[in-house]
């Protein structure tokens, strides 16, 4: 079934009085050093090379070969794939990576490709992953971006197992100049009274603030002073990353959520302090779930302000379930008074089947969907 799915495929690339036409764009699988080096490869015989050499699905191949619009050999990218498959990629990777990045097709294989993935093979890094990131890297060079990125990244985080968890998370270290941006901000944020832990945790978490202009760094951290939070407080570099994710229109947009909502500005201070990441969540959430909470009755602002954490759960996933078997329990009178939102909220799922629903299983089984 799939040759002549593929036939057809080719065959609509094609007017169908070109069939001698065709016929020119297959013969590389007889010798692929053949094909002239003077001109350039045209899209067809790319894409049906791509197909019928290395499996490549119709819509890939069409989508790399209309970007290549200079390549003058198949010989070399077919030893480029043929490495890669040799090196344990998958077809679906092989199409991820070409597709990303046409142009990885005419690099220098022994040159600009093998030294590269052996620098992540020696990593630890699977093919999955490398096909994630070997794109992005593709016309860094080995010896001025990558060894001294990677230098810098193991001076900061000890070992190579750390290293390469942090590129997995972000492979954006590889191709910026760290010592115009990491380095500097990690100076300053020691300088600010942030442990190295503390910094490391936040690479881990957000990258791409580390490579922020250093100026911009400075400005998060005025701005997380500006609204209280303590240098010394384990939440500090959390307030550092949100700041960093807003705008300032974004974050006028957040204050004025909150205090529609009857936040005070100290209160929004505190729930800066104590939970940054509020400030991460949508204010459709917010709403949302401020108008679930204060509609059952059972809690009120105060509260809420008091649990700033509340903010951060899904409506649909938490609350609603857990909401429904509470409502059935105190209509049952099975229960004298709903929990504290600080435990309602903060529960694990675990915690609060085994408390609210399996002593009252024959009660409350068929509302509650939350396990």
């Amino acid at each position: 079934m799939a040759a002549p799915l593929v036939r057809r495929s080719l065959t609509n690339l094609f007017p169908k009085n070109s069939s001698s036409l065709y016929k020119s764009h297959v013969f590389y699988t007889q010798n692929l050093s053949t094909i002239s080096e003077n001109q350039p490869i045209d899209a067809p015989t790319v894409s049906d090379f791509l197909m019928q050499k290395h499996n490549f699905s119709p819509e890939a191949a069409s989508q790399v070969a209309a970007g290549l619009t200079s390549l003058k050999t198949l010989e070399n990218s077919d030893s480029i794939l043929s490495f890669l498959k040799e090196s344990g990629f998958s077809s679906t990777q092989l199409e991820r990576v070409v597709k990303y990045r046409p142009a990885f097709l005419s690099a220098n294989l022994e040159k600009i490709i093998k030294p590269k993935i052996r620098i992540f093979q020696d990593l630890g890094f699977s093919a999955d992953e490398i096909s994630l990131i070997i794109p992005l890297v593709l016309h860094s060079s080995v010896n001025n971006r990558l060894i001294p990125s990677l230098s810098v990244l193991k001076n900061l985080l000890g070992t190579d197992l750390q290293v390469a968890k942090v590129l997995k998370v972000s492979a954006w270290f590889l191709v910026t100049d760290l010592e115009k941006s990491l380095v500097p901000n990690v100076e300053f944020l020691k300088s600010c009274g942030v442990s190295v832990n503390q910094i490391i945790k936040l690479m881990y978490i957000v990258p791409r603030v580390f490579l922020s202009k250093p100026e911009n760094m400075k400005k998060f951290v005025e701005k997380a002073d500006e609204m209280g939070v303590s240098r010394k407080s384990g939440m500090f570099i959390y307030a550092v990353r949100v700041v960093s994710s807003m705008t300032d229109e974004s974050w006028e947009m957040k204050v004025k959520t909150f205090r529609s909502l009857g936040f005070s500005d100290n209160d929004i201070s505190r729930v800066l302090r104590n939970a940054p990441m509020v400030f991460s969540v949508s204010e459709n959430k917010i709403k949302k779930i401020v108008e679930v909470l204060v509609g059952t009755g059972k809690y009120d602002m105060r509260r809420i302000v008091n649990n700033p954490t509340s903010l951060m759960y899904s409506v649909e996933k938490r609350y609603l379930p857990r909401l429904r078997v509470l409502e059935v329990l105190e209509k049952r009178n099975l229960i004298k008074k709903w929990p504290c939102l600080g435990t309602f909220h903060l529960l694990s799922d675990s915690k609060f089947f085994k408390k609210f629903v399996a002593p009252y299983l024959d009660e409350v089984g068929e509302v509650y969907d939350g396990r």
